[in-house]
């Protein structure tokens, strides 16, 4: 009875020995460099997932708002923050390409002159991304007052972009007036005017 008890007691001791070297196993599993490293990966792409980088074409919605309304207040310091020296521009006048940022520029400042209470919106935007390319067509709605006298028209705008240091820059702006509606034989005030000066 008594050898019983002490191989009973060696085999409990043994037991709980290895119930305790299983647990140790376990956590030092837990604590390998490699399960670390699985853990701080799980917690930087945590991490990373509360802080959110806007997209691309979120980031050109945004520059093109900014554009605008850089167009619209005439902050041409903000205005060539979106423009790409070598911009080449097309208008909807009958008038050849303005090539580079400085020619647009005198055009620009020359009809603003002109004008007070200039409002342009942008609807229907599309924008896609190819790499650091990338190309946008909107719709448009101009109104100012020009000389005294209101204006207002309705329009179409393509831009195709570059991303130059990590920077969206519009190198092209092509922009078109839309024609009136048919049958609209109605002489035109000025407010129905279509005019959308070379500059906008």
């Amino acid at each position: 009875m008594k050898k019983q008890f002490g191989t009973d007691h060696h085999f409990a001791v043994w037991c709980r020995s290895l119930a305790f070297l299983l647990a140790v196993g376990c956590l030092l599993a837990n604590l390998s460099p490699a399960t670390q490293k699985d853990k701080k990966k799980k917690k930087d792409e945590a991490d990373s997932s509360k802080t959110t980088f806007p997209k691309d074409e979120q980031q050109i919605d945004y520059m093109l708002s900014e554009m605008m309304g850089a167009m619209q207040v005439g902050d041409v310091e903000k205005l060539h923050s979106t423009y790409a020296d070598d911009v080449s521009m097309v208008s909807a006048a009958w008038a050849p390409p303005v090539m580079g940022w400085a020619n647009y520029l005198a055009i620009y400042q020359q009809q603003r002159t002109h004008m007070q209470r200039v409002r342009m919106d942008r609807t229907n935007t599309y924008i896609k991304v190819k790499g650091d390319v990338a190309w946008a067509c909107y719709q448009w709605n101009f109104t100012a007052t020009m000389d005294g006298q209101p204006i207002q028209s309705q329009g179409q705008t393509t831009v195709v972009m570059e991303k130059r240091n990590g920077h969206w820059l519009i190198v092209h702006n092509h922009s078109s007036l839309a024609s009136p509606a048919p049958g609209n034989t109605a002489t035109p005030t000025p407010q129905q005017t279509p005019a959308k000066p070379n500059g906008f």
